[in-house]
């Protein structure tokens, strides 16, 4: 807990960013878990990942824009890649970060750059996944998600499962028909929130699971946990769920023996796929979320 807490609060310090986005070696390593710097870089990797039968979520990094330009630039940004996945179908979907389209600046500035990505996805056939921030943002992204559900219903978001407050709002979601990404949580949190031991997590996470895996819209089950997705493949077999009826995700250089073990037995799995300038905070949480991406780091930036 300790080593993870430390890694989150270095993923905020801009002096070490400076020195690893800068850094030839660090930005060499970061390739495992980072499509690259631009949409081409996350082109290539999807077309590498739909010929081993994985589906993708495009991911352009970035977050907590200050500027209504900077806002603009984000929206445009999305909708080239979806426009770019409806032109080639490819088997992909985009994933987007609401403070990137403004939230921060202007809860109204950024509804309507969301309502024109999912216009464009709507006229490509493209679903669009709502990310799920720190907890300072889930109203907000709860709220605005159903919202534009009722206008686009290839619209969905993200629960985070070491959240109070997860269970309710997964509740509320699967009751309008909305599409939910089950993850476990990757910002740090206080107590007064979240739950702060990974037993409780991972208990909470497998609850929302079969929630969602009895109820929901075709959910995504976002985990690297070869427990947790045992007990989801158990669940479906007892429950005679279809194994077309929900998907697997994972990131992006991790556990790729996994995926394609269930692609191999006919489950849906989709990788996320990020890509962009701004890598470094991602990467810093990966690191956080597994010592074994730490150490694939720094093994790698002395080779």
């Amino acid at each position: 807990m300790m080593l993870k807490d430390t890694l989150l609060y270095l993923a905020q310090n801009p002096r070490l960013r400076d020195f690893v986005v800068q850094n030839k070696i660090t930005r060499t390593a970061s390739r495992r878990f980072v499509a690259g710097e631009v949409l081409e870089d996350a082109v290539r990797a999807t077309r590498t990942l739909n010929e081993r039968g994985i589906q993708v979520a495009l991911d352009l990094l970035g977050e907590n824009v200050a500027l209504k330009e900077e806002a603009a630039e984000a929206t445009k940004a999305y909708m080239n890649a979806i426009e770019l996945i409806g032109k080639t179908q490819m088997d992909a979907n985009v994933s987007i970060k609401l403070t990137a389209l403004g939230l921060d600046i202007s809860p109204d500035i950024c509804e309507q750059n969301l309502l024109t990505i999912l216009e464009c996805g709507r006229q490509c056939n493209v679903f669009v996944c709502i990310d799920m921030e720190g907890s300072d943002y889930t109203e907000h992204t709860v709220a605005m998600t159903m919202r534009a559900y009722e206008q686009y219903k290839q619209v969905g978001t993200v629960i985070q499962s070491y959240l109070y407050r997860s269970h309710a709002d997964v509740n509320k979601l699967v009751d309008q028909g909305v599409r939910i990404r089950l993850v476990k949580g990757a910002y740090k949190e206080p107590q007064s929130v979240a739950y702060q031991e990974k037993s409780d997590v991972d208990q909470n996470y497998v609850q929302l699971m079969k929630i969602l895996l009895a109820r929901g819209n075709f959910p995504a089950i976002a985990s690297h946990d070869e427990s947790i997705i045992d007990e989801a493949c158990k669940f479906v077999r007892d429950h005679g769920i279809s194994k077309t009826s929900f998907e697997f995700q994972m990131l992006y250089g991790i556990r790729r023996d996994l995926q394609e073990k269930l692609v191999k037995q006919g489950y849906n799995v989709r990788v996320y796929v990020p890509y962009g300038s701004h890598w470094y905070p991602y990467l810093m949480r990966r690191m956080a979320e597994r010592p074994a991406n730490l150490m694939f780091v720094v093994a790698n930036s002395w080779r």
